[in-house]
């Protein structure tokens, strides 16, 4: 199971006691990083980690010494463990390379290890300085020393495992992308005991199935396939349906209307059919309580689902609820891939398949066929906005330049105010008679969002048009924006011509909240003193700034 850092924190806090578990983590480098998940991985497991480390450079003495107490020893191994001319701290050797030396170097240390008793291996398979003249001769050392690892029955990490700004620095070898993984590993080896494999691999859709949002570029317009864009997303399926064909079972959660999530599965191009999921739970409610549902309705406990979504806020958001789930982040790039896999490979390690496995998929079929999809408020993700250091810049269109906001008002479904789509001459006669158009670019710490809001206001108050694209739900945009418009004391009052669609559920649970007034046969309308009482601080998690304001 894969936590962050506020995660490990709240489970060893949370965690009374139970049978002690000794540990001597063996490693060349700093542990420090490693300390607090090792507790959270061992407290899962119902144990409280007691911890040792060997001095920080000392493992060669420490596995040459004639005696070994009863603690168990996990050794986490670097490439230079075994060859110590590779280790980047003490820079480039003036000695010769010689590969019969240095294959002799790697058979001395792993026998040495391989007599160290009570004893769990993790490899870190991280980058070695070229010590060979020849590059052919440095990919075969790397070779060679990954399989010394292997035959003392390691648990190899990749060279993404390894961080060489924080080592050289710090004397920290691990990556702190790996760093909640690899304790677990480490936590598994002094157990014993690996971790039961995963039975239920719970999928977000958009953005992850395919490339796009099939709510708002339709299905001939999202990519699945064996090319450029879809090639990422046709891996994953057939990754699926390798997984489906184990036994794994594939359930769908996804912020999005039933009909519009089942669509794609329907087309002859798709690997994946909706026969291979046992369920599809399509809904807009929080994604933590479909899976705490899915787990309750299939007797399973949370720790049984993988769940894999795009959106750091999703992951979030279920790691926040529900500490057990194994959460993923599927990859925005290419080369992240290989990882991805095998993170997910991690989860899913059965021995054999038996029969009931797989059968497994229509058994947990019907169960799960009359499920409504659970309505429970989410987590709450204040601190994890406050951490993405957001960035909402608002720009004041006119005539000449609000192309792209009558593209987002006429290509947003989801978070549509009305679903009516307008002309530019339609916009154009809202701005001569003293309306305004409002757009608002969104950027965090990982990057820009582009535009992904506009809001159409007339002359006497009346939102015309409201929209926000999904890709930023769940951070407060629509709320902050409101604030920031509430403070220019341009309108006392809005009055919303919102209509409800087949499609913008999002914004009729936008309505819901208590700054709305509703009257019968009247638009909702919310005055500014309410907006910015009810929301200063949706808009306090922002940098804000006006492009009006600021020229």
């Amino acid at each position: 199971m894969d936590m962050n850092f506020l995660t490990a924190h709240k489970l060893v806090k949370s965690f009374v006691s139970g049978p002690e578990l000794g540990l001597r983590l063996a490693m060349s480098g700093e542990t420090e990083n490693l300390s607090l998940f090792l507790q959270a991985h061992a407290a899962t497991r119902g144990f409280l980690c007691r911890q040792q480390a060997i001095p920080f450079n000392t493992l060669q003495q420490f596995v040459r010494q004639e005696s070994f107490d009863e603690v168990k020893n996990v050794f986490v191994l670097l490439p230079w463990d075994f060859l110590p001319p590779l280790d980047w701290r003490t820079g480039f050797s003036r000695d010769e390379f010689s590969p019969a030396a240095s294959l002799a170097s790697i058979r001395d240390t792993a026998a040495l290890l391989g007599n160290v008793p009570n004893a769990g291996f993790v490899y870190i398979d991280a980058p070695i300085p070229p010590i060979a003249a020849d590059g052919n001769a440095n990919e075969k050392l790397r070779t060679h020393l990954r399989s010394a690892a292997l035959e003392l029955g390691a648990r190899v990490y990749p060279e993404t495992a390894f961080a060489l700004a924080s080592y050289l620095t710090h004397g920290t070898p691990i990556a702190s992308s790996h760093v909640s993984l690899l304790s677990e590993t480490v936590i598994e080896l002094a157990v014993g005991k690996t971790r039961p494999s995963a039975k239920i691999l719970a999928t977000d859709l958009d953005n992850v199935m395919w490339r796009g949002v099939i709510g708002e570029d339709g299905v001939d317009n999202i990519h699945f396939g064996p090319t450029g864009a879809g090639y990422r997303h046709f891996l994953y399926q057939t990754y699926l349906k390798r997984l489906q064909s184990q036994g794994v079972v594939l359930i769908a959660v996804s912020r999005n209307d039933t009909e519009l999530a089942n669509l794609p599965f329907t087309t002859d191009r798709m690997t994946l059919k909706t026969d291979d999921f046992v369920s599809i739970v399509a809904s807009y409610n929080a994604k933590s309580a479909q899976l705490e549902q899915i787990a309750k309705e299939l007797n399973l406990g949370l720790d049984a689902i993988v769940f894999v979504d795009d959106n750091p806020l999703e992951i979030a958001e279920v790691r926040e609820q529900l500490e057990q789930v194994n959460c993923v982040l599927f990859p925005g790039k290419d080369a992240e891939l290989p990882d991805f896999f095998s993170t997910l490979a991690s989860f899913f390690h059965r021995q054999s398949i038996s029969d009931e496995d797989k059968k497994r998929t229509e058994l947990y079929r019907t169960r799960l066929k009359s499920m409504v999809p659970s309505d429970v408020q989410g987590g709450d993700l204040t601190e994890f906005l406050k951490n993405l250091e957001m960035r909402l810049t608002i720009h004041r269109r006119h005539a000449k330049d609000f192309d792209r906001a009558v593209q987002l008002i006429n290509k947003t479904n989801q978070f549509n105010l009305n679903g009516i789509r307008l002309a530019a001459s339609d916009v154009i006669d809202i701005l001569d008679n003293g309306g305004r158009l409002f757009t608002a670019t969104l950027a965090d710490k990982n990057g820009s969002h582009g535009e992904i809001l506009a809001c159409l206001i007339d002359r006497g108050g009346k939102v015309q048009a409201y929209v926000m694209s999904c890709r930023v739900f769940q951070r407060r945009v629509e709320f902050a924006f409101l604030v920031w418009l509430a403070k220019q004391q341009l309108y006392e009052q809005l009055d919303f011509m919102f209509s409800p669609t087949d499609r913008n559920i999002p914004v009729q649970q936008f309505f819901s909240d208590s700054i709305f007034s509703h009257s019968p046969g009247e638009a909702p309308s919310a005055n500014s003193e309410n907006i910015i009482r009810h929301h200063l601080e949706s808009h306090q998690l922002f940098e804000v700034t006006d492009t009006a304001a600021a020229s």
